[in-house]
């Protein structure tokens, strides 16, 4: 089956799956279509805004749709009527029913930000970081209905740095992707790709996260705070409070030894050291809520008492 041949529909939404779309755009197989979330309400004046991605497609000439949900019978059918062979799916936003799986001729397949059967679920970038795992990757799977579950036909690894936030991760990820899709589409096209199932029982799960996760909890050991606070960086963000109300934490280094009470703040040889169960935080940057955001050794030499996270 030759590039020219394939027909591809790709499904995405986020940030993180516009390399691997621009890549099958420039290198093909050029996609039919591209199948992404309703343009939704942003910003201060709640403007319809499109996901980005959909600007590229538009910009590539590919013809984009917008389904409120696919699993109406009217979106299978103009999926039914692409035709596709394969279906490339990357952070899209909906979960994709047994009807839509089986629509394409050759597979419906994943581009999967972990290095799976490890950190199944929505914040496996997160997680990878926050677990203090040495690297993660892309796995490109087939789609089953069960969340993140199906067989595997191909993984792509790559480090994680010693400061890698989840911001910079993503980042790079989002080139990995690119990448493993390239080394993966033609296996799959000849029927050469194997597939390897996942062992279930090796599996771990990362859920969706809110703001809330992000509360730091100071009696914990300041190497794993270190990782929560760099692994929520710059979504979904960390904060303790003060005095009642939110400070968001920005990323900090883990130092031993004992400097005070967990989340008692201190400045000590021109640092912001805050206790932890184990060890302690040297802050860098902190924004307390209706402020700029701002040095945390700053901070604390305009209050006329050591402060107390909480």
């Amino acid at each position: 089956m030759s590039g020219a041949e394939v027909r591809v529909v790709f499904f995405g939404s986020g940030e993180i799956a516009i390399p691997a779309f621009r890549r099958l755009i420039a290198d093909g197989p050029r996609p039919l279509a591209l199948v992404t979330q309703p343009d939704k309400p942003a910003g201060r004046h709640r403007d319809l805004t499109p996901p980005p991605i959909k600007r590229v497609a538009l910009e590539a000439g590919i013809p984009v749709l917008q389904p409120e949900s696919v699993r109406d019978e009217a979106s299978l059918d103009e999926l039914r009527a692409l035709a596709p062979d394969v279906i490339v799916v990357m952070a899209y936003g909906q979960i994709l029913p047994k009807a839509l799986i089986a629509i394409p001729r050759v597979a419906c397949i994943n581009l999967h930000a972990s290095l799976l059967p490890r950190h199944r679920g929505a914040s496996c970038l997160q997680a990878a970081i926050d677990e203090g795992d040495a690297e993660t990757g892309i796995t490109v799977m087939h789609v089953v209905p069960k969340l993140d579950a199906g067989d595997i036909i191909h993984a792509l690894a790559t480090p994680i740095g010693d400061e890698e936030t989840g911001g910079s991760l993503h980042d790079r990820m989002a080139d990995v992707a690119a990448e493993a899709l390239a080394q993966a589409l033609p296996g799959i096209l000849d029927g050469s790709a194997t597939r390897t199932p996942q062992d279930s029982e090796l599996s771990t799960y990362a859920p969706k996260l809110d703001r809330e996760h992000g509360r730091i909890d100071w009696t914990w050991d300041a190497q794993r705070l270190a990782r929560r606070i760099r692994a929520y960086e710059p979504w979904p963000g960390t904060w303790t409070t003060f005095e009642g109300k939110r400070v968001k934490i920005f990323p900090a280094k883990a130092g031993q030894g004992t400097v005070g009470e967990p989340g008692v703040l201190t400045v000590e040889e021109g640092e912001a050291r805050v206790g932890c169960g184990d060890g302690f935080l040297v802050l860098g940057d902190i924004q307390p809520d209706g402020s700029r955001r701002m040095p945390a050794r700053d901070w604390v030499k305009g209050l006329r008492s050591l402060p107390r996270f909480v």
